[in-house]
């Protein structure tokens, strides 16, 4: 059988995503084959293509982490997963294709009401929130919790999981277009990030100790965020967006001032003041199946609402996403069709 898919030879450049026909063999024993339906973007997929995401494959690597799709045949253990069912799942790279052959344990039943462009937008984003605030995080009633980039994918779903644990939200935007955005989903403060983030902070926080941040931005204002942080306080680092490329290719003498400029925590200080710092790559979850699967069960017996799908392009279009990915400017989830 034959698909098509976007690899890239050697990591590095945009330019080089390369769309190719190639064969597929059939399902594995303990696989469902799958024809992929919608594919959603995430900045690691950019970071893959750049060469900058240290997990993924330098050469001959197929970017893409999550999808839905139908299920169109399975292997020869699987009889709980029926033929033509809709689901959505994650891969350790190698969504941006027609066809996938995966672990039936990585895919789940796309609710009846959602549509493949919502079940592509689901997992990776939910889990990577759900990840950083309870497991981590330990959210806990009436904590405050400072969302960075609240109106992206993983920010809408940390603000929901956070409201649903009864905590008092503030998130952060990088343009002033994204407020309405972080409004609408019910954050308590919205902030314009910029150079008087501090004084904003200090003025959404209105007297109320901060007890949690999620930070996906880095840099400076990681650092002015974990000064503000109330003793027993965590941040979670799950991202670095101050790294990120809006041009095809890196621009590696800025990466390099940003690396040498990236905050750097000193471990009696840690001690001393009585706050914590943690990070963390959803990747490692691919090692842990069960893991994996008892989140997203947590996750789903919240009634968290649908995805926000704010933009969708088509297969042939890839690049073209994968720029206004890349632009900063969207909110929500940007998903291509297959």
């Amino acid at each position: 059988m034959k698909r098509m898919t976007y690899r890239t030879p050697r990591a590095g450049s945009l330019r080089r995503l390369t769309l190719v026909e190639e064969e597929i063999g059939p399902p594995a024993d303990n696989e469902v084959a799958i024809a992929v339906k919608a594919i959603g973007l995430n900045f690691a997929d950019v970071f893959t293509i750049l060469g900058l995401y240290k997990a993924a494959p330098k050469r001959d690597c197929v970017p893409g982490i999550e999808f839905s799709g139908v299920v169109t045949a399975r292997g020869k253990t699987i009889t709980d997963i029926p033929i033509g069912e809709r689901v959505m799942g994650s891969i350790r790279f190698g969504g941006y294709t027609t066809h996938i052959n995966i672990d039936h344990r990585y895919v789940l039943p796309i609710p009846p009401e959602w549509s493949f462009e919502e079940g592509a937008s689901f997992i990776v984003q939910a889990l990577t929130a759900y990840y950083a605030l309870v497991p981590l995080g330990s959210v806990q009633r009436n904590q405050t919790v400072l969302i960075h980039s609240v109106a992206g994918g993983v920010g809408v779903y940390a603000n929901r999981i956070a409201k649903h644990f009864g905590a008092y939200t503030i998130g952060t935007v990088g343009r002033t277009s994204k407020i309405s955005v972080a409004r609408a989903e019910g954050c308590d403060a919205v902030i314009v990030r910029g150079s008087d983030f501090p004084d904003r902070l200090r003025d959404a926080l209105k007297g109320r100790p901060l007890d949690l941040v999620l930070d996906a931005v880095g840099g400076t204002i990681q650092r002015q965020s974990f000064r503000m942080l109330a003793p027993t306080g965590r941040l979670v680092a799950y991202g670095a967006s101050m790294f990120a490329s809006h041009i095809a290719t890196p621009n590696y003498l800025m990466l390099a001032w940003h690396y040498f400029h990236m905050p750097r925590y000193q471990t009696l200080n840690l001690i001393e003041s009585n706050k914590s710092l943690l990070g963390f790559n959803l990747i490692w979850l691919y090692d842990r199946v069960e893991t994996w699967r008892s989140m997203l069960s947590a996750i789903q017996a919240l009634h968290l609402q649908k995805p926000a799908v704010v933009a969708t392009f088509r297969f042939s279009q890839m690049k073209d996403a994968v720029r206004t990915l890349q632009s900063g400017t969207t909110t929500g989830k940007v998903v291509v069709n297959v």
